[in-house]
């Protein structure tokens, strides 16, 4: 048999011959393989490189940023194949694998890997072995199937309106090596943690952290739902302060209860009714903390009024914006952030783009963007946010049931136009529990097919009504990211727009 690598005579096992726990570790000559090619393992591979390892790095794929970051790697002495497909086994003498988040555990390199003994190691947990070995930035980590980035971003606002040198970083903002090797070190990072990123996650120990809810994603990759769910609840692992759940999604309080934590380590829960001791929740109009307060047995510290989190247009926050806001101040306060900068954290945030972001107000229908709503329970949540709505959806569901969606939003719904490759099983949905909704179905997988669905579903609306793109399902099938497709529909509405106020 040919060998896929020449032998290296130089092996020596990482098991019990280096304590790799920190930056100031022994990293000089260590062989490592990375796999992929991305942001975070190039990320990856510079930092091991920095420190005198012995890096290769393979990648199947191939483009123009992927090729500049080969060519930066190889210049500093890695060896990289980039573009060929991945080897079934790693070069002789590798001890340890470092992983991109996106390859799944049963890819054959990575099985190989783990039958060898190899350990293998996700981007975010070689970060956090780079940490300095004392003063290094605490992590307030979040998770959850939906909401993950407004949090993390929500938590960044709340932590600079405190004064505090912080950044979102992880699965969002700057790749979690990067901000832990600046230059000029962060007081707290806000980190945003996937299920791929969590799986190869070993010694992470959060200061607080949160899973903001658990709904049936990415089985494919985990090879069942129970799988996907106990990955979540990795978050919790070694959390030194809090635990911070969501009391309307019970299985996060069971994955907290399940973590193995750090001694003192206490549960905060967030609700949208009224908190019990030991959580933030809602008061009328005000966002409420009565976790955090020394009397919380009689009393509460007021957070923000709900006023603070309606954005530029005026309109009333969607309560899974409200959670989301709660489960980020519940981290922030775990850090000792007082009131007032939560307050003005949420007062000058600014959401991130395709979240139940209003594109346009014309003809007093409301257009709005939540693209990334890329499975049925982030369309459930955007859905609910909205009395009558015209629905665009479809795409790729990644096998996801779609019944109960279709159900509870059957009454919302004005009409529903729908787009891309498994539209029918939407349709056949909406057969069987809104028959009387007006359903159109557009074929074409052009992306120019989402200036038609833009007509069709103003055709539908009434005044007061909602023309909401959220797809529940990914992209793929049609746009290069959920990006490109939310872009597509705020321009096919600005284009209507147009026309109309020419036609007037």
């Amino acid at each position: 048999m040919t060998e896929l690598w020449p032998v290296d005579p130089s092996y020596e096992p990482l098991s019990g011959t280096r304590n790799l726990t920190h930056r100031d570790a022994d990293w000089s000559g260590l062989q490592v393989l990375v796999v992929g090619l991305g942001v975070s393992g190039f990320a990856a591979a510079d930092a091991l490189l920095e420190r005198g390892s012995r890096v290769t790095v393979v990648s199947p794929d191939t483009s123009p940023a992927i090729a500049d970051r080969a060519q930066i790697l190889d210049v500093l002495g890695a060896v990289v194949r980039a573009g060929e497909p991945l080897p079934s086994e790693a070069p002789p003498g590798t001890q340890l694998v470092v992983t991109s988040p996106g390859v799944p555990p049963t890819n054959p390199l990575l099985v190989a890997c783990a039958k060898a003994g190899i350990p293998v190691w996700g981007e975010v947990e070689l970060a956090w072995r780079m940490r300095p070995l004392e003063g290094g930035a605490p992590w307030l980590t979040v998770t959850g199937t939906n909401g993950k980035t407004t949090c993390v971003t929500m938590l960044e606002s709340m932590l600079r309106a405190a004064g505090l040198r912080a950044t979102a970083a992880g699965n969002v903002g700057l790749p979690i090596l990067e901000a832990v090797l600046h230059p000029e070190p962060y007081d707290v990072l806000a980190v945003e943690l996937s299920t791929f990123q969590l799986h190869w996650s070993r010694s992470i120990s959060p200061y607080a952290a949160v899973c903001l809810n658990v709904a049936p994603d990415h089985v494919d990759w985990h090879g069942s739902f129970e799988e996907y769910r106990r990955m979540k609840g990795r978050v919790y692992e070694r959390a030194q302060v809090a635990c911070v759940y969501n009391v309307d999604d019970p299985q996060t309080e069971q994955l907290v209860m399940d973590a193995e934590v750090v001694e003192g380590c206490r549960a905060i829960g967030f609700t949208l009714g009224i908190p019990a001791r030991s959580m933030l929740g809602m008061v009328e109009d005000v966002l409420a903390d009565r976790a955090f307060v020394e009397e919380r047995a009689t009393s509460a510290a007021e957070l923000c009024q709900l006023e603070d989190l309606r954005g530029v247009d005026g309109a009333d926050p969607a309560p899974h914006y409200i959670a989301d806001a709660l489960a980020a101040a519940a981290l922030a306060r775990a850090y000792n952030v007082g009131p007032a900068a939560i307050r003005d954290g949420l007062r000058h945030y600014t959401p991130q783009p395709h979240r139940v972001q209003t594109v346009s107000i014309s003809g007093d229908i409301r257009y709005i963007d939540d693209s990334k709503a890329t499975n049925p329970p982030a369309a459930a949540a955007s859905l609910a946010a909205f009395e009558h709505v015209v629905w665009v959806a479809g795409g790729q569901l990644k096998g996801a049931d779609v019944e109960d969606l279709v159900k509870d939003a059957a009454r919302r719904l004005r009409g529903v136009v729908l787009v891309g490759v498994d539209r029918q099983q939407i349709a056949d949905a909406l057969a069987r529990h809104a028959p009387q909704v007006p359903v159109l179905q557009l074929s074409s997988t052009d992306t120019g097919v989402m200036d038609e669905a833009v007509r069709e579903a103003t055709a539908m609306a009434q005044p007061g009504d909602v023309v909401l793109l959220a797809p529940a399902a990914a992209s793929k099938d049609m746009y290069t990211s959920y990006e490109a497709r939310g872009d597509a529909f705020a321009a096919a509405v600005r284009r209507l727009a147009g026309s109309s106020d020419d036609s007037s």
